[in-house]
């Protein structure tokens, strides 16, 4: 695809994006306001601080760091992810798992193109999920409420985290290969760890947030050091002669 192709594709991505956030806030904002105007029943502006302060607080800097560290990943398919949610616990495995089945790279274009093919493959199945659930709600009502099943899913989220880390450390699912990375995360743990354990608990976002410029400035030591090196993919490499050709 040459040049004015991509723009065009870009641009295209970026503007239906955009669109669709648009849209999609509308649509959240305008139920309730729809609601409270219609029933004339507008909560008053302390009580609404006072009751969302602890979640303002929680998910404002979960989402900033959502779409700083998860944009590099999923390239244009941030947009769809952040509005149709469960980025870290399905959209972001699904993604990184289509990507190593794929053998493809990220942060070119045919990783972009498999990244959303699978965040929206992923979101359809979600909804299929939600509403076979809704269907079965009753009916596996006690099946749900027994103490064996809410044990089990207390470990979910670890368990799917824990792989998700193994899986990072041992494949390469960005594209090349990186040697000696398990280095870059020593600086950032130790941190956080200190923290958490001196001084006080934080949550996920305003955590990420503390170890996102530790980790930038642990790996960029480490590399500089040369502890750490990056192999090119063949993906990589093939657009690197590409474009050295293009510049002869």
């Amino acid at each position: 695809m040459n040049k004015n192709g991509l723009s065009e594709y870009t641009n295209s991505v970026h503007r239906i994006g955009r669109t669709g956030t648009v849209i999609a806030i509308l649509i959240m904002l305008g139920i309730p306001v729809t609601t409270c105007t219609y029933f004339d029943m507008w909560p008053k502006a302390a009580d609404l601080l006072m009751f969302c302060g602890g979640l303002l607080a929680l998910y404002v800097p979960t989402g900033i760091v959502e779409s700083v560290t998860y944009t590099p990943i999923l390239g244009s398919s941030i947009y769809m992810s952040l509005i149709t949610g469960n980025v870290s616990n399905i959209k972001l495995p699904c993604a990184l798992n289509a990507l190593d089945i794929a053998k493809a790279e990220q942060n070119t274009d045919e990783g972009d193109a498999v990244c959303t093919i699978a965040i929206a493959v992923s979101s359809l199945i979600t909804i299929a999920v939600v509403i076979v659930g809704v269907l079965m709600l009753v009916p596996l009502q006690p099946l749900l409420s027994s103490p064996t099943v809410q044990v089990a899913t207390s470990y979910m989220l670890p368990a799917l985290f824990g792989c998700m880390f193994i899986r990072l450390m041992v494949t390469n699912p960005a594209g090349g290969k990186i040697t000696g990375k398990w280095k870059m995360m020593i600086a950032p743990i130790l941190i956080l760890l200190g923290i958490l354990v001196f001084v006080t608990k934080l949550n996920r976002g305003i955590g990420v947030l503390i170890t996102i410029p530790v980790m930038i400035l642990s790996s960029w030591l480490f590399f500089k050091s040369g502890q750490v090196n990056v192999i090119q993919g063949k993906n990589q490499q093939e657009t690197g002669n590409s474009e050295t050709n293009n510049e002869k």
